[in-house]
């Protein structure tokens, strides 16, 4: 039987009967010593033979690995890295797909007293770089050959980085070669001389705009993000019926939000599996052998799921079947807690769900029953879906410099279109102009070279929000992407895109109309929703520059563009569209390594097309 959730209720500041400040008091104890380092020996002392992680092997079958072996391999490589010469506080970075590897040297560092710096996989040598430089990292772990090449090209650069290590040539096994004479006193006098207020990590910010700020994030602050999320969030990490708690990790580990999942499942002993690639079908069979009861994903991912259910559907001629179980779920899951749905709406889920929701539950692997989801808004109508097919929901929200989550849906209370109460330990407050402003343990220590922050500050988030009256928040924008016509109407551009990019022939979507007479957009198409298109529609062979203009693409879009201009007034909807023939990509500098829109680059490469929405017709 699950553990019940532990829920604190928030602390609320009304100013002229509008919700300004909302708190959440902590439900975890901050340490008062020892760093993440500790984590693997705790736990080996704790519950030896517990599995803590898997590890696929080469028949695609998941072998486990115990909580005594974890912390095994980290005190064998963390030596390693000793042997080689580095020093406390040495900063290590880590350029690799989410991969076991990489779990392994990330705790391994910090057990030898490192700091670790995360480098995104598809990061170009310009931007890899400059991580390595600001950074200062005198160390450098890559996953393959092509991403030594792309650190080795740059070596003339970077005179103080002293080593260079390949995971698919043997690296680890050389670091721990290295570190046999190492005394495993050694390791422990490094994690000793480690507090909670040490610096951890370099997370570098995305850069819609200049260049990448590195985050400097101490242990307290993921102690403070962790330990509060697993005691708020018990049915997830705790105790999930009778299946023991997992999670297959697909995010990018350079990514706070995978990151922190990662620490935090090490930390309250959940097992984890890795699965570096995100193709459908790769994803798909590690998703079927792992079969985790619980995953973090972006909408993005649960978008897709969605969309190629209902591709498949059609295919099979049963769309319209898809759609009423689609309505009759959303129905369901737009139940207020606490209420019994109608008898009605009961029978209509019950029929639905082997044929339906029982398939969308057997794609995630069969046994998942919560999603936490962050990165960008999910969105009401896709939230509902999935709590009506029978997965629990948790959105959140938050920035790198929050160690991730700084709101999360409390258990019981959901509240399909926020992003839940603060955090326990967390307080947020709205400025005068809708900014959103965070104050927590969980709040960095500032930007690295940069002025310090955390403490009592509040942080500026630059996102645009609201409290209800019971203290939820919802976000509805970002500050700088603000959009402000000709005719002083004041445009959150967010909405709109996250609405159109739900539907599956839409890739990326921008909206704009800045200083202009009406809102636009430059819609980009999904390739697997556009070959499901033209498969449909008998139109396999036609080019891609004749599709742009469609007559029955564009209707289609249109009807897009329709249901998501019924979240706004007329004077805020879209008024015309432009379908572009390429995508928005992050090698072509218009999306930042997690997906989000470089708007000035977008806007500059496409002046053409948007100079021609605002042509007379």
């Amino acid at each position: 039987m699950d553990v019940q959730p532990k829920l604190v209720e928030p602390v609320k500041t009304v100013v002229d009967g509008v919700v300004r400040e909302v708190a959440v008091p902590p439900l975890a104890a901050m340490p008062v010593a020892g760093s993440l380092g500790d984590i693997p020996f705790d736990n080996a002392r704790e519950a030896p033979g517990e599995a803590v992680l898997a590890r696929k092997e080469r028949d695609g079958s998941w072998r486990d690995v115990s909580a005594a072996e974890f912390a095994a391999e980290v005190l064998a490589v963390a030596k390693g890295l000793i042997a080689e010469g580095l020093r406390p506080g040495d900063r290590l970075a880590i350029m690799a797909r989410t991969t076991y590897e990489w779990t392994l040297l990330d705790f391994a560092g910090w057990a030898a007293g490192l700091v670790t710096v995360p480098v995104y996989p598809t990061s170009s040598a310009i931007q890899a770089r400059w991580i390595l430089q600001d950074s200062g990292a005198v160390a450098c772990a890559v996953e393959d050959t092509a991403q030594a090449r792309i650190i080795s090209a740059e070596r003339a650069a970077l005179p103080w980085l002293r080593h260079l290590w390949e995971f698919d040539t043997g690296a680890v096994a050389r670091l721990v070669k290295a570190g046999e004479h190492v005394p495993d006193d050694v390791v422990r006098d490094r994690r000793a001389g480690c507090a909670p207020e040490s610096v951890a990590t370099l997370i570098y910010t995305s850069g819609t705009t200049g260049q990448p700020k590195g985050c400097v994030l101490t242990h307290a602050n993921f102690f403070a993000e962790v330990d509060n999320s697993v005691e708020l969030l018990h049915p997830v990490f705790k105790s999930v019926s009778k299946d023991p708690a997992s999670t297959l990790l697909f995010l990018p580990l350079s990514h706070v939000f995978g990151r922190m999942v990662a620490v935090g499942c090490m930390r309250a002993r959940v097992k984890v599996g890795h699965a570096p690639s995100i193709r459908g079908e790769d994803l798909l069979a590690d998703l079927a052998g792992f079969r985790p009861t619980f995953l973090l994903a972006i909408p993005y991912v649960l978008e897709k799921v969605y969309n190629t259910a209902r591709a498949t559907a059609e295919k099979m001629g049963r769309a319209s079947s898809f759609d009423r179980a689609a309505r009759i779920a959303q129905r369901f899951g737009e139940v207020a807690p606490g209420e019994r749905p109608g008898i009605g709406l009961r029978a209509a889920r019950a029929l639905y769900d082997p044929l339906v929701y029982r398939r969308i539950r057997a794609a995630l692997g069969g046994r998942v029953r919560y999603v936490l989801s962050g990165g960008s808004p999910l969105g009401r109508r896709l939230a509902a879906f999935y709590t009506g097919a029978g997965i629990e929901v948790f959105e959140g929200y938050g920035l790198t410099e929050t160690t991730a989550a700084a709101t999360l849906t409390p258990p019981l209370r959901p509240r399909l279109g926020t992003v839940g109460w603060p955090l326990p330990g967390t307080a947020v407050r709205i400025a005068d102009d809708g900014e959103v402003l965070l104050r927590g343990p969980h709040v960095f220590a500032g930007y690295w070279n940069g002025p310090s922050a955390g403490g009592d500050q509040w942080l500026a988030t630059g996102d645009i929000g609201e409290l209800d009256a019971d203290g939820y928040l919802t976000i509805t924008g970002r500050k700088k992407d603000l959009i402000i016509t000709s005719g002083g109407k004041n445009v959150a551009p967010a909405p709109l895109e996250d609405r159109l990019r739900a539907h599956p022939l839409v890739g990326q979507c921008m909206v704009i109309g800045d200083d202009r007479p009406y809102v636009a957009a430059l819609i980009t198409l999904e390739p697997e929703g556009l070959q499901h298109w033209r498969q449909m529609r008998k139109k396999v062979g036609v080019p891609i520059g004749e599709l742009v203009g469609d007559e029955e693409l564009r209707a289609d879009l249109q009807r897009a563009v329709d249901d998501a201009n019924r979240l706004v007034s007329r004077a805020e909807s879209i008024r015309r569209f432009a379908v572009l023939p390429g995508e928005f990509t992050e090698a072509r500098g218009h999306l930042t390594p997690s997906l989000k829109l470089r708007r000035g680059a977008i806007a500059r490469d496409h002046e053409r097309e948007i100079e021609r929405l605002y042509r007379r017709p």
